[in-house]
Parts: structure tokens; C-alpha cells; sequence
């Protein structure tokens, strides 16, 4: 069975809804054949994807564009879907071309919808994953431009056109979409490492595949705390320690640690919450997602907000003392792999996702 799966590169949350169900459809389908389109880094995908690939380095869509991960550049984000409207018939067209030469079983996007709308004009069937999309965000920061309508009409056709639309949980409402099917929660389980400390605490600063680097140099040091960083921050604080360090993967490096600061975004809420690790959160400026985001982890995990003022002055000591005096909830199971990966063998081999 080929399988071709179009992950958007708009951060690295994508890649961590659709991976575990990737490496759980080639454990139960040996004859599974991949075929990755992307604009994430190889590597990144390969540290994620388990079974072998053929990759296609292209995104076909870009979200929105972002000034870092927790604000959005209206203007530029405005300009780049008006230019890919322009000729969006021949674009599908071309997609339906570029796909019946594929000739997939299926095809399977998250999130992006030029695929979707390719599939449909192809004949092929095609299935979304994920818990958002970007026609409900598009009307949210868009839908009162005279210019918008249009180009909301094409983004819904197009989702509408799936064979089904897996929601996760926690997702946004997507009440426009008729072929919704809500599932649990996707996240990648981990192990924990002793990461050699010697007693102190380590926290992980992660703020998602969107270039968001936060001022660590202007914070006092904390007696008993390491912070792990990015090694391309190149930190000079004394307490900070480059992830890449400990050769871990992200989730079993997020297992490792004890908490991690973060922004809203699906991957490192629900693998936090589902691995029990505490998390420091720092709200978005105005995306529509975040809101079930923080519900869904304000039940399932240890976890506390922080401000942006806190972040720039180094009062992180006592936000973390908060977090962990709060009870530690059950963990959350990760049930929306299993359930996703019935429902995508079944509309590879032709059979209802009902």
C-alpha cells in the first residue's frame, strides 16, 4: 500500500501529530510505502519517522508567517494567501497532476489543503489530521476583509473534500467542516534519562519549530537549576546547557527533565502531559488554538503561565515553585494513535472511516 503524507512546516507540531501514527501503521503494515513531502529539515523528520521513506523537500502551504512562535505578521501572512489564491484552479490542477503521478492508495495531510483539493480533482481519496486548520484561523484574523470571502470558500472546499477530517483532541470546534470525526489525544511516549546533574533540577526551554529565542543572558542565576537551550543560541549564561549535549530525541529529552517553558502549541502540551512533565507556558498574542490547548492541559498536567515580563526580567524561580506545589493529574492516554491508524488502513484499502 502506498501512502503519500503531506506535512506542513509551519513549527515542528505537525511533524509530532503525524509521526507516531506513521510508525504505528508501518508496525501493523508491513507493506507500507511512504512518501513524504515536507519542508522540515530530513533529519528532523528522520528523528521522528521510524520506517524508511522516499522524501519530497517541498511545503506546500506555510500556515501563516510568523515574527517569532508567539506572534503572527498579519500584513505578510495577508499578502502570501492572497498570491496563492491568485490562480488556485491551476494550482489544484497541477496538485491532481503531481499526485495521479504519484498514484497513492491515499493521501493523508496535516494540514496543509492544496493536497486535499489536488486528491479530490484527481479522483484519489485523502484523509486530514490535526487539530486545527487553516481556513478557521484564516476567518479569524481575516474574515471581515472585503477580499477574504473568496479565499475562505476555497480553503473549506477543500477540507470539506477529505474523506474525513480526524480532529484531535484537544481541538478547536471546526464547526464549518461536515466530515469532522473527533478522536484522543496523539502524542509520542518517551523514557526518562538521568541527564548526569547531580541533583539539580533541569528545565527545558522550548519554544517550538518557530525561531523564538528568549533573553536567558539577563536572568540571575537560580541556585539548583540548569536550563537546557538550543545550541544555535549560543547562551553564555553560566547554568545553560545545550540540549544537543545529552543525544537524546526531543521526547525522551522532555521525559528527562523537570519541566519545560513553553508557548501553546499541540505537540509539546500533549507529549508534556502524557509523559508527566510539568509545564511553564507563555500565552500566544491572538491565535484562536491555544484557548483548548490550555483547557485540555489545565486538566491533564502540572502546569502554570508565565508572562512575557517575567521571561524578560528572569522571575522564573518562583513561577516554578507554583508549578510544582500543584497535584500531579493522571496521565492522559495517547488513544487517537490507535484510532487513526485503524481508520487510515481502512481508506487505504477502500473501506467506510465511519
Amino acid at each position: 500500500m502506498h501512502l503519500f503524507v503531506d506535512i506542513s512546516s509551519h513549527g515542528f507540531g505537525h511533524l509530532a501529530i503525524t509521526a507516531p501514527v506513521l510508525n504505528a501503521l508501518a508496525a501493523s503494515q508491513p507493506d507500507l510505502r511512504l512518501t513524504i513531502r515536507s519542508g522540515l529539515p530530513a533529519a528532523k523528520l528522520r528523528e521522528r519517522i521510524v520506517p524508511p521513506f522516499a522524501l519530497i523537500a517541498a511545503a506546500s502551504d506555510f500556515g501563516y508567517v510568523m515574527i517569532d512562535a508567539t506572534r503572527l505578521n498579519r500584513g505578510l501572512s495577508a499578502t502570501a494567501y492572497r498570491a496563492a489564491h491568485v490562480a488556485w484552479a491551476g494550482r489544484v490542477d497541477r496538485e491532481a497532476d503531481f499526485l495521479l503521478g504519484l498514484a497513492p492508495d491515499l493521501v493523508l495531510s496535516n494540514v496543509s489543503y492544496l493536497p486535499l483539493a489536488g486528491a479530490a480533482a484527481a479522483g484519489l481519496p485523502a484523509i486530514c489530521l490535526c487539530s486545527l486548520n487553516w481556513a478557521d484561523l484564516f476567518a479569524h484574523f481575516f474574515g471581515d476583509e472585503r477580499w477574504a470571502a473568496p479565499i475562505h470558500a476555497e480553503m473549506l472546499a477543500a477540507y470539506r473534500s477529505a474523506k474525513t477530517f480526524l480532529r484531535l483532541t484537544p481541538g478547536m470546534p471546526m464547526a464549518a467542516l461536515d466530515n469532522l470525526q473527533a478522536i484522543g489525544p496523539i502524542a509520542s511516549l518517551g523514557r526518562r534519562h538521568d541527564l548526569g546533574l547531580a541533583g539539580q533540577r533541569a528545565v527545558l526551554l522550548s519554544m517550538g519549530g518557530v525561531s523564538h529565542r528568549l533573553p536567558l543572558e539577563n536572568w540571575p542565576r537560580q541556585p539548583g537549576i540548569k536550563w537546557l537551550v538550543s545550541a544555535d543560541w549560543q547562551c553564555t549564561h553560566p547554568d545553560a546547557i545545550a540540549i544537543e549535549s545529552f543525544g537524546l530525541g526531543f521526547t525522551d529529552l522532555l521525559c528527562s527533565v523537570d519541566a519545560v517553558l513553553t508557548k501553546p502549541g499541540y505537540g509539546t502540551f500533549t507529549e508534556a502531559a502524557c509523559n508527566g512533565t510539568p509545564v511553564l507556558y507563555l500565552r500566544r498574542d491572538d491565535w484562536p488554538e491555544q484557548d483548548c490547548l490550555i483547557d485540555w492541559l489545565q486538566q491533564h498536567a502540572q502546569c502554570h503561565e508565565i508572562g512575557a515580563s517575567d521571561l524578560e526580567t528572569g522571575n522564573i524561580a518562583e513561577n516554578l515553585q507554583t508549578l510544582w506545589s500543584k497535584p500531579c493529574p493522571e496521565r492522559p492516554e495517547a488513544s487517537g494513535i490507535v484510532v487513526a491508524t485503524a481508520k487510515i488502513c481502512a481508506a487505504m484499502r477502500g473501506f467506510s472511516v465511519d
